[in-house]
């Protein structure tokens, strides 16, 4: 590494969080992290508990650091806290503390599918977080990344918990294609990002090596299992997602899922020149369970 970074990482009590924190106290960088919700820390690491990022407490703790790596975002809404809220206002509060606190770079976790034609409630308030990085002067990169699985992600744990239960529910077919990517390989491309000068204004897909259905995925994810896979019609599927706010499925979740989006792992591959964990034997050999 050419040159020691001091990072504030927002977000810290989230999945890639909580293995990016881990992966990089290991590499004995200096961390701050923060969160709304307490957590336990590693080594080179100071925490911060935050509701919001309006108030200016703990500013001068953060002052000067080099990187902040913007982890924050909800993927499901409701009346209470919705899209707008969390993933562009929140988005402007960061950017201005970053400003604040001269902090001069700026990563940023947005989601695989946005575009300037998006018409998803999730994607379009993605768009719109992506439009305030990248309008804000400050350096950026700016990650899309497909579904990042590990033992502890949260559509890991919604299948752990169907098998549970002896069932598993997928959305119509099953047919349509997903290109997940596994966390230690999102950790060592954000490590990547943080030190080198080829990620600065860039917007880069994140997916893994392997394109396949989800109804593969989670045939192989259960296998050896006594679990029953249950296919639900669309319609059915959706109506619970409208009138149920605690479905497994939310509508915005079933959009990206069934949306199809597929994209060039190889164009990343060259990008990164890291070597890839192959999904397929992750799932083969039960790494994922």
């Amino acid at each position: 590494m050419t040159k020691y970074k001091k990072i504030v990482v927002t977000g810290a009590s989230g999945f890639v969080a909580k293995h990016l924190r881990k992966y990089l106290s290991e590499k004995n960088i200096e961390l701050i992290s923060i969160s709304r919700n307490d957590f336990k820390k590693f080594k080179n690491e100071s925490k911060i508990i935050s509701k919001n990022f309006t108030k200016v407490h703990y500013l001068q703790k953060i002052k000067n650091f080099d990187i902040l790596i913007h982890l924050i975002g909800i993927g499901k809404q409701s009346v209470n806290v919705d899209y707008n809220m969390i993933n562009v206002e929140l988005t402007k509060n960061i950017v201005n503390l970053c400003k604040k606190a001269k902090i001069k770079k700026i990563i940023y976790i947005s989601g695989f599918g946005v575009s300037s034609k998006s018409s998803v409630g999730y994607f379009i308030s993605k768009y719109h977080a992506e439009k305030i990085i990248i309008n804000s002067g400050l350096n950026y990169t700016i990650f899309r990344p497909s579904y990042i699985v590990g033992k502890d992600d949260h559509f890991t744990k919604y299948l752990k918990k169907q098998i549970n239960h002896g069932e598993i529910i997928i959305p119509g077919s099953g047919n349509y294609h997903i290109q997940p990517i596994y966390i230690d390989d999102v950790v060592e491309i954000i490590l990547q990002s943080i030190f080198q000068s080829k990620f600065r204004n860039k917007i880069i897909d994140l997916i893994g090596p392997n394109n396949i259905t989800f109804k593969k995925y989670v045939k192989l994810f259960s296998k050896g299992t006594k679990t029953n896979i249950k296919k639900i019609d669309l319609e059915d599927i959706y109506h619970a997602a409208i009138i149920n706010p605690k479905s497994d499925f939310g509508m915005d979740d079933l959009n990206i899922i069934i949306g199809n989006f597929q994209g060039n792992h190889q164009k990343l591959r060259k990008f990164t020149k890291i070597k890839f964990h192959s999904i397929l034997e992750l799932l083969e050999t039960r790494r994922l369970f």
